[in-house]
């Protein structure tokens, strides 16, 4: 899996009204790689999202994967979102089954591949509960065993943990992070949690707002082994205060 961008630029708008949201995005993701793009509000990450998952079209510059140009959703690309999105009235099981049953998969093959990614994530024993019944963190974990279940070949995360508490979070991206270990996933997150980036990453790009471009990139090189050691320990620290500061003068800052 190859992720490419080259000079993305998105206007919204004609003429002199023309809003410039992103200029000359590039960079390139490949295979089992864990990128994040860190940005406060106005940098454009969701429009960038948007763009890679193909539900909108860059004004310039291409997106590509696997050397193909990006002109609209595929299978190839799953997705995320900060809200669950599980259909209400569905269990567990069977909102992981139902983008496999538009596919057309047989219903042994749904069933195995369901079991199989509820398992993954650590709910085969909430396969028959409904959204409802699971908690914030379950009902995420349904979406990522929904996105999963395609076997999509890079996972798209926008701000996926955005809407829990603070403790459920931390318990989410232990998992995440595991479960990226533990797959070889190739996973693009999107987050304004400067923590987050850091601590799930291999690579972070940080945004700048108005418009949106990338003006700090981060090869990160940290003992990952246990998160919650990581996140007190003084390197961990000193380069969060960096990113931090960073953010606060491109705010303070704009262009």
């Amino acid at each position: 899996m190859n992720l490419v961008l080259d000079s993305v630029c998105k206007r919204y708008g004609d003429g002199r009204d023309a809003q410039l949201v992103l200029d000359q995005i590039s960079f390139t993701m490949h295979t089992g790689q864990f990128l994040a793009l860190l940005g406060s509000s106005g940098s454009g990450k969701s429009t960038l999202m948007r763009m890679v998952a193909g539900l909108e079209k860059p004004t310039s510059g291409s997106l590509r994967l696997d050397g193909q140009p990006i002109r609209g959703p595929g299978s190839d690309r799953g997705m995320v979102f900060q809200k669950y999105s599980l259909y209400p009235w569905l269990t567990a099981a069977q909102n992981v089954a139902f983008g496999l049953e538009i596919k057309g998969l047989d219903r042994s093959q749904i069933r195995e591949r369901t079991a199989f990614y509820l398992e993954v994530v650590g709910l085969a024993d909430a396969a028959r509960r409904l959204p409802c019944e699971l908690s914030g963190g379950m009902q995420q974990r349904v979406a990522i065993a929904r996105a999963l279940a395609a076997e999509p070949r890079l996972l798209l995360l926008d701000e996926p943990f955005g809407a829990l508490d603070l403790q459920i979070r931390e318990s989410m991206q232990e998992f995440l992070h595991n479960l990226w270990r533990s797959t070889g996933l190739s996973v693009l997150l999107i987050t304004h949690d400067i923590d987050e980036a850091l601590l799930l990453a291999q690579q972070v790009h940080v945004l700048a707002p108005r418009p949106g471009r990338i003006v700090e990139s981060l090869s990160l090189d940290l003992d990952k082994s246990d998160l919650r050691d990581l996140r007190i320990s003084a390197s961990f620290q000193t380069l969060r205060h960096q990113v931090a500061d960073t953010l606060r003068q491109l705010d303070r800052d704009p262009p």
